[in-house]
């Protein structure tokens, strides 16, 4: 059975908000980008959250049977990127998230609102 993108992103952000991932937002980027349907942002305090976010986030991929198709930065902890196919998952450690600020660098898409 394929997983939709919606529902990884939604399972993705549910995740790492277990984790209490900081400031979740997501980018609606079809349309826009042909990297990724989604991409999840969010942010850790401690580069031991951001691995753990990050650890979070490559058992849910096992668990819907998804390949993690790329993973870096997960050593250094302060900018984990995920790969999942249609879903990009963005760890960032506080810091670094305010000086990328990848949220401005992708403001043509679209802020997907959580009910």
């Amino acid at each position: 059975m394929s997983v939709t993108p919606e529902k990884v992103m939604t399972r993705l952000v549910q995740a790492v908000e277990d984790k209490k991932a900081m400031d979740v937002v997501t980018l609606d980027l079809r349309g826009i980008s042909l990297i990724a349907d989604y991409f999840v942002i969010c942010h850790g305090n401690s580069d031991t959250q951001v691995q753990a976010i990050a650890t979070e986030a490559k058992k849910l991929a096992d668990e819907l049977g998804i390949p993690v198709k790329g993973l870096e930065g997960f050593d250094n902890a302060r900018w984990v990127l995920i790969d999942l196919g249609d879903v990009i998952l963005h760890v960032f450690h506080r810091d670094e998230r305010e000086y990328y600020n990848i949220e401005r660098l992708w403001s043509d898409a679209k802020v997907v609102e959580r009910v």
